[in-house]
């Protein structure tokens, strides 16, 4: 990784995790994907994840067949984007894929790679550190703190002390929706006196709090500068202005509401209610009704919203209206949509 990507994710980005546009045949929508590309770089983002959860791991199957395809058609459009990007890939599997993913990603010009343990449950600690590590030998990796109710699993503050020690590593994706288990992360990464390593949150469910929180572990201190998040596929222009209001500000009682405000939202699209089984198709929804997507369509066919989830969308809308970006999509969609 270059010493100004770097430079960026040390600062702190938005970084929307990128999703899947398909039409109805579900086979790949080429137009509303790179529109969507093009709105996230419109929208000011400071990089994009791509082929990660919220883009479908499926994509990834032999008869799907688009990990590279997808892959490709965002970095031709982060080639044209001004500033430079910081282009993340999903990089999932046992060792042999992952490895082959990391590879494949990095000659895309990729600049690191956002490294899922989800396939790894039954592996001991020392066989994910030497995964990870052989990882990191190919592409600059970004850990990944997964919630066990989404595929991961429980990491100790002892695994996490031992990655932070690995050299490649420049960023982690702190997800486990627990505040346990995000200190056990920031404490490990203080220990380690790894100043080099950049912490974002993935814990959607705390977004702000977040962004607000000084960690302070044996008189140092780290915050969480920014977000690398499902969330932030959608609503993202407001997200670009969310994370610069935050940036290293104290928690104010106006902030701390905005919090629940942002956490009620993600609620609705993440269908928190039903253990987030229709976590990307609401997602989906919100594309949708703003034009970027035709339709809901996942891979999975018996992928989509679950009973009640469409009316807590449409409920979060009206609580929040301040939360989306409705009209900037709208001025500018039908350009985004051009071949």
């Amino acid at each position: 990784m270059s010493a100004n990507i770097r430079q960026q994710l040390d600062q702190g980005l938005v970084i929307p995790a990128h999703p899947l546009a398909l039409t109805s045949s579900r086979k790949l929508d080429e137009r509303r994907q790179r529109a969507l590309t093009r709105y996230y770089i419109a929208a000011g983002v400071g990089g994009i994840a791509v082929g990660v959860h919220t883009t479908q791991f499926a994509i990834r199957d032999a008869k799907v067949g688009l990990f590279k395809p997808v892959l490709q058609l965002a970095a031709e459009e982060m080639d044209r984007a001004t500033p430079t990007l910081v282009r993340i890939a999903g990089v999932c599997g046992q060792t042999a894929q992952a490895v082959a993913e990391a590879e494949l990603v990095r000659g895309l010009g990729y600049d690191a790679a956002l490294l899922s343990l989800g396939a790894m449950h039954e592996a001991d600690e020392d066989v994910l550190i030497k995964h990870c590590k052989t990882v990191a030998e190919v592409i600059s990796v970004i850990g990944f703190y997964l919630q066990p109710s989404v595929g991961g699993r429980v990491l100790s503050y002892n695994f996490w002390r031992r990655f932070a020690e690995i050299e490649n590593i420049v960023a982690i994706k702190i997800a486990p929706f627990n505040r346990y288990q995000t200190l056990d992360v920031v404490r490990a990464v203080i220990d380690a006196g790894r100043d080099d390593i950049a912490l974002y949150t993935g814990n959607d469910d705390n977004i702000v709090a977040d962004f607000l929180t000084p960690f302070r572990v044996r008189g140092k201190e780290r915050r969480i500068v920014g977000g690398l998040l499902g969330h932030w596929s959608v609503w993202t222009r407001r997200a670009v202005e969310l994370l610069e209001r935050c940036r290293a500000a104290d928690a104010t009682p106006e902030l701390l509401s905005l919090s629940v405000e942002v956490t009620d939202s993600n609620a609705a699209f993440f269908d928190a209610a039903n253990g987030f089984r229709g976590c990307i198709a609401g997602l989906h929804e919100v594309l949708r009704r703003q034009g970027l997507l035709e339709g809901l369509w996942c891979l999975d066919e018996h992928e989509t919203l679950s009973p009640g989830q469409l009316a807590e969308i449409d409920r979060v809308y009206r609580y929040y209206p301040h939360l989306h970006d409705d009209e900037f999509i709208a001025a500018h969609r039908d350009e985004w949509l051009k071949s």
